[in-house]
């Protein structure tokens, strides 16, 4: 049987033709194909879904399971990696850790009372990094003198890691979560090296244990008395790294870039500073790229969806960016409401899988825009909207520069 235009199997993750700017394929999908068949940079195939309340359900529907994409037959992202990025040592130790225990354990930490209190020292680092900027002078790239090098210090802060080693730290990110740039044997001798210097890192915690993340692990516990053993620090570090570094850098750098689009926008926050939370959520919801790849998930028996039946076996791509957007969810959805309430948005995803880090993210982003509100009003985009990139191949494609002058 001949496919649709809409059912036709497509290439993902798809390339939008602006960078701050949905795919045109997202509206078409929703519309007339909200379970499409796609093919990763892997080769293999999956199901992309679109619809907000597709995506809301498959994210927290326990027949569709993130555990499930170790079987043979679930869909790789990458060619590179043959069992897939779910099942990368990192992940297989997690799931070995027990998920459920590791966020109970983890999650104590971060919470958004927690979050609140590091919040002085979140702005502190801006205030000096905006500082720099304005002494290189205008114009400036704001990735890489305040987007980048703000959550590499937070996510050292917080796990005790010395300063002069972010460097380090930013080329593992850049290694974990690209899609294409790297083979296996890079992506393996990366995975070897962070565990190798998590693994120094600890032992030196186990000396002299500080006030950070992995010191207070070593001797935290579940309710059985069980403490977390060393690969599961291993890995809990390198889970934050990937959550409190790269993603964050990207969501600092769309915001600006987001705000700054229509300066509307950017001046109606400089005269009301109360909209900033607010502004916050809407940016996550808006931006079509900030939820970057989708989340996957593997179907153990058939279920049926609001917009089609997913057949077991199947492996999914929940596209939260696509479900942010969705007409059927949200009031003008294609445009930004700085003041919009509620906004349940999907941009850290839903049910027990959703970003641990959160809180963190949102707390990050808040101090940073208050920073740069309050000491650049001026702020504007040196450059068109139109000239801004993204940095394809990266499962969070964050743009490679926004130049700003002020």
């Amino acid at each position: 049987m001949s496919q649709t235009p809409s059912a036709r199997t497509r290439t993902y993750p798809f390339v939008p033709t602006e960078a701050l700017e949905p795919p045109p394929d997202w509206a078409d999908l929703r519309q007339n194909c909200p379970l499409a068949p796609v093919t990763l940079p892997s080769g293999d195939t999956a199901l992309l879904l679109t619809r907000y309340e597709d995506v809301r359900t498959a994210l927290v529907d326990p027949r569709l399971t993130r555990e499930g994409l170790t079987r043979p037959d679930a869909a790789r992202i990458t060619a590179g990696d043959a069992e897939g990025i779910f099942s990368s040592p990192m992940a297989r130790t997690l799931n070995a850790e027990g998920h459920e225990r590791w966020r109970r354990m983890v999650g104590k930490w971060f919470t958004a009372k927690r979050m609140s209190a590091l919040k002085p020292r979140m702005e502190d680092m801006a205030d000096r990094l905006v500082d720099t900027m304005t002494e290189h002078g205008a114009p400036a790239d704001l990735v890489s003198h305040l987007a980048f090098p703000l959550p590499v210090y937070v996510i050292c802060t917080m796990l005790g890691v010395p300063e002069r080693d972010r460097d380090l730290f930013k080329a593992w990110s850049d290694t974990f979560l690209n899609m294409t740039k790297y083979t296996r044997e890079q992506t393996d001798a990366a995975h070897r090296e962070f565990a190798a210097y998590m693994s120094g890192l600890i032992a030196d915690k186990r000396a002299a244990p500080g006030d950070d993340l992995l010191s207070r692990l070593m001797d935290a516990s579940d309710p059985e008395g069980d403490p977390m053993s060393e690969a599961g620090l291993v890995a809990t570090g390198q889970a934050l790294l990937l959550a409190g570094h790269e993603t964050t850098a990207g969501f600092i750098a769309v915001m600006t870039a987001h705000l700054l689009a229509d300066r509307s926008r950017w001046e109606r926050l400089v005269a009301d500073r109360s909209l900033i939370r607010p502004a916050v959520e809407e940016v996550l919801r808006f931006d079509p790229n900030g939820s970057g790849f989708g989340m996957l998930r593997y179907a153990h028996e058939d279920v049926e969806l609001a917009g089609g039946t997913i057949p077991g076996g199947a492996t999914v791509v929940c596209s939260m960016a696509a479900a942010n957007r969705d007409e059927r969810a949200w009031a003008d959805a294609a445009s930004m409401d700085l003041g919009r309430s509620p906004n349940p948005h999907l941009a850290f995803g839903a049910g027990p899988h959703s970003c641990l880090g959160q809180p963190l993210a949102r707390t990050e982003l808040q101090a940073v825009l208050g920073v740069l509100l309050r000491r650049l009003p001026g702020l504007r985009l040196a450059v068109d909207v139109t000239e801004l990139r993204r940095q394809e191949g990266m499962l969070t494609t964050p743009l490679l520069e926004v130049p700003v002058a002020w």
